[in-house]
């Protein structure tokens, strides 16, 4: 019972955290200084960071699949049109290279910087079934 709680609250704080930081990427990845992305570019490295801390730390899928779903939540949140009308993630004004959005390029980096966290195999178990 008490792992199970343990593990229970270890989601639900991998959930918060991945929506604190989802909604501070969301909020600074437009920033570019000059030509380079520079928001989107540290945003990135942070939520990917983020992810693989999550799985290396507990060892678990499931802890970084939680910080994946509240990254991609706030994402989702905070890139629609608030109630006053404010947009946080403009729809077509800001071109990466070669005419890609930046708030598209950051929702789909934060997606896929999930995938592929979780999806990655466990090097862990490998290795001690060949050690034995």
């Amino acid at each position: 019972m008490n792992q199970t709680l343990s593990r229970v609250l270890s989601w639900v704080l991998a959930l918060v955290v991945g929506a604190v930081y989802g909604t501070a990427g969301t909020i600074a990845h437009a920033y570019r200084l000059g030509p380079i992305p520079v928001g989107l570019i540290l945003a990135v490295i942070g939520i990917a960071a983020l992810f693989v801390a999550l799985r290396a730390l507990t060892g678990d899928r499931w802890t970084a699949l939680c910080g994946g779903v509240g990254a991609l939540a706030a994402t989702v949140v905070f890139s629609g049109s608030g109630p006053g009308g404010d947009v946080v993630v403009p729809g077509g004004d800001l071109d990466l290279l070669a005419g890609v959005n930046l708030g598209l390029a950051w929702g789909i980096a934060v997606g896929l910087a999930a995938t592929i966290v979780v999806a990655w195999p466990d090097l862990r178990a490998a290795s001690s079934r060949t050690d034995n």
